[in-house]
């Protein structure tokens, strides 16, 4: 007696379709996996012979073959306990074989009951790629998965009812297709920050540009509020940025049935305690928050205080948009291009330089703190903004700054510029610019060209800093609408490279 049934699996953030194969044979009563499966798949048998009984199936005494091809494909999870069970059944003709176009995942519990996996929507593409019409999943899973478009999802409670459903008896409701819409999750505005004008428009540009930013001030001048405040004026997420940033969040296992699409640029804010794999990924090759903040805003908040090693492992991310994680129990690569915002005080009791004179750290004591960023990482910030204490004046003042959906206005108006600019390159804002586009976008004048080598020469830049500030110009030039970069964009992006720390 023999079945096929037809799951998915999980590897990084992408699906795969697997085919189990079941052999029901004369021979002493076992059950064995086979074809690469980890300890949690092994382990399906008990739950599936428990389910099959508790339901009042019989389970084969035979010799039962499970076959997870590819064989060569390390199988990990939970999400076989449903297929393995049908195969079953239908092996020994208890249940009539499912169609060939039908995929099944899910984990079982021991009454047959459909449990929530990990991984949903990058299983449901992939199913959509293999060309299935109807996809069975636990009900939980469902909202997720029916964002796949070109099949059917379908939420199943228990195996009883799927039973019934594949028998024609009683058909299951579909999942209605998934819809993104960015204005169902809140945001805080802009207009509730006082004063601080000066990194609101450094904020705007960066959002603007994708540039990465440092803001440096005492403690209570709003930094944390600020940063919190830019996932606000970023451009929605296309469809395609949104279903990219849900697989990593679902393999993560982020998602849940109330909120089963990330429809808002994330926002990650790791603690200082935060360790290597946190950020990169965990020892079960799970996203870190590099890959969690994909498509949005990673915001390292008292820079200094993370460890040495945790920041200097940002700096190979920030140039290649994706982070490859090595384990002994193998390796992942992942996604990771996000706006790097980074917030710090000036000293390590955060009132050096304040007119009030209150900061007692010696100048070597604030020299050891702010050297613990390292110069190659500082290099591959755009934008370093002050962002002094506020006076009593502008703390008693109501609250009467631009709201974050007029910022926001002017930001997409930029990005819309990008786009058409930079069309079929692969490139999608300006912070992003190959050499080849900003060879192409980023020419200056003659008077553009003399400003701009004043400034090389007086702030001993670098060539990649040189590079950073044309692009953020660029990002100027597309706010105010100019086709080419002026040498008033020039300053205001020259402006943004005169802070130094002390």
């Amino acid at each position: 007696m023999y079945a096929r049934i037809r799951s998915l699996g999980i590897k990084g953030i992408g699906g795969y379709e697997v085919e189990l194969e079941v052999s029901v044979t004369s021979g002493l009563p076992r059950l064995d996996m086979v074809g690469l499966p980890d300890a949690a798949v092994k382990e399906a048998a008990d739950r599936v012979r428990a389910a099959i009984k508790f339901n009042g199936w019989d389970f084969p005494v035979s010799r039962i073959t499970v076959n997870l091809a590819p064989a060569d494909t390390k199988k990990a999870g939970t999400v076989y306990d449903l297929p393995v069970l049908l195969g079953i059944l239908a092996a020994t003709g208890q249940i009539p074989p499912p169609r060939q176009e039908d995929m099944f995942f899910g984990e079982l519990s021991l009454t047959g009951q459909l449990r929530p996996v990990s991984g949903a929507l990058p299983m449901a593409l992939a199913a959509e790629a293999a060309g299935a019409k109807r996809l069975f999943v636990p009900r939980d899973n469902a909202a997720e998965a029916a964002f796949a478009q070109g099949l059917e999802v379908y939420p199943v409670d228990n195996v009883r009812q799927l039973a019934a459903c594949l028998a024609g008896e009683r058909p299951i409701e579909p999942a209605a297709p998934g819809v993104i819409d960015p204005g169902s999750v809140p945001v805080p505005d802009f207009a509730e920050v006082k004063g601080q004008e000066n990194v609101k428009r450094a904020l705007e540009v960066a959002a603007a540009g994708g540039h990465n930013v440092l803001m440096v001030g005492p403690p209570g001048a709003g930094k944390s509020m600020l940063a919190k405040r830019l996932p606000g004026i970023l451009p929605d997420m296309t469809r395609e940025e949104a279903l990219r940033t849900t697989a990593i969040w679902s393999v993560a296992g982020l998602t849940t049935a109330a909120s089963p699409v990330v429809v808002r640029r994330p926002f990650r804010a790791p603690n200082q305690t935060a360790s290597r794999q946190a950020l990169s990924g965990g020892a079960d090759l799970k996203p870190g928050e590099m890959s969690l903040a994909h498509n949005g805003v990673l915001f390292l908040d008292e820079l200094p205080e993370f460890h040495r090693d945790v920041i200097d492992l940002l700096r190979q991310p920030l140039e290649e948009g994706e982070v490859t994680v090595s384990r002994a129990s193998g390796s992942a690569t992942y996604p990771s291009r996000f706006m790097l915002v980074c917030a710090m005080n000036p000293c390590r009791c955060g009132w050096y330089g304040h007119p009030s004179g209150r900061c007692r750290c010696s100048p070597r004591s604030v020299a050891e703190y702010q050297g613990k960023i390292s110069g190659p990482l500082l290099d591959r910030i755009d934008i370093m903004v002050e962002v002094p204490a506020l006076e009593y004046e502008e703390l008693e003042a109501k609250p009467g700054g631009e709201s974050s959906a007029a910022i926001k206005a002017r930001v997409d108006a930029a990005r819309t510029a990008q786009r058409e600019r930079f069309a079929g390159s692969g490139v999608d804002a300006n912070a992003r610019m190959g050499p080849a586009e900003m060879e192409a976008f980023c020419a200056l004048d003659a008077e553009g060209s003399a400003l701009m080598k004043g400034a090389y020469e007086a702030l001993g830049l670098t060539a990649r800093s040189y590079d950073r500030i044309l692009r953020v110009a660029r990002t100027i030039a597309d706010l105010d609408g100019s086709p080419n970069i002026r040498p008033v964009h020039l300053a205001e992006a020259i402006q943004y490279r005169t802070f130094q720390l002390k």
